[in-house]
C-alpha cells in the first residue's frame, strides 16, 4: 500500500472525518455493504462498474485499517471471505446520506440512470427521484380534477 513521505498536516475535525470516505471508491463500498450486510470481493467488483482489482484491494484494506469494514475468513476450502461493516462503518452511513441529501439540494440527478446509482439500494437520489414522480402525479391528478 501507498505510504507518504510526509504525514498528514490534519488540523481540522472535518478533514481527519473526510480521510475515512474520500475518495472515488471509499463511499460506494461503505453505501454497498450497509445495503447487502456481507459481501465477497467478487459481488462488490461487479456492483462497482469500473474499478480495477487493484484500487478495490486497496481501498478495502485502507477501509479495514481505518476500522471502517471488517474481512471475515472462513476456514474452508476453497477460502472463503467476507466484507461487512464494523460498528463504526455504520455509524458512518447516516452522514453520507445526509450529505446526499444536501447534493441533491444543489445538483441536477435527472442525467443520471437508475443503472448509474444501483450501487446503492438505500440511494437518496433515488428516493428523491420516486418523490418527485409522486408529486408530479398528484400535480397532474389535481390539475385534471380542476378540470373536469
Amino acid at each position: 500500500m501507498y505510504q507518504p513521505k510526509l504525514p498528514k498536516d490534519l488540523r481540522c475535525p472535518l478533514e481527519f472525518a473526510l480521510e475515512f470516505f474520500s475518495g472515488r471508491w471509499k463511499s460506494r463500498i461503505l453505501c454497498l455493504l450497509f445495503s447487502e450486510d456481507s459481501l465477497r470481493y467478487n459481488d462488490i467488483k461487479k456492483s462497482l462498474d469500473h474499478v480495477s482489482d487493484t484500487v478495490l484491494a486497496n481501498t478495502l484494506k485502507e477501509l479495514i485499517g481505518h476500522d471502517l469494514v471488517k474481512r471475515t475468513q472462513f476456514p474452508e476450502i476453497p477460502p472463503r471471505v467476507e466484507y461487512s461493516l464494523t460498528k463504526k462503518g455504520r455509524s458512518l452511513v447516516p452522514f453520507l446520506r445526509n450529505i446526499c441529501k444536501w447534493s441533491t439540494q444543489f445538483h441536477d440527478f435527472n442525467d443520471i440512470s437508475d443503472d448509474a446509482l444501483a450501487h446503492c439500494k438505500n440511494c437518496v437520489v433515488r428516493k428523491y427521484r420516486a418523490n418527485r414522480a409522486q408529486e408530479a402525479s398528484c400535480n397532474e391528478q389535481v390539475k385534471g380534477g380542476a378540470a373536469s
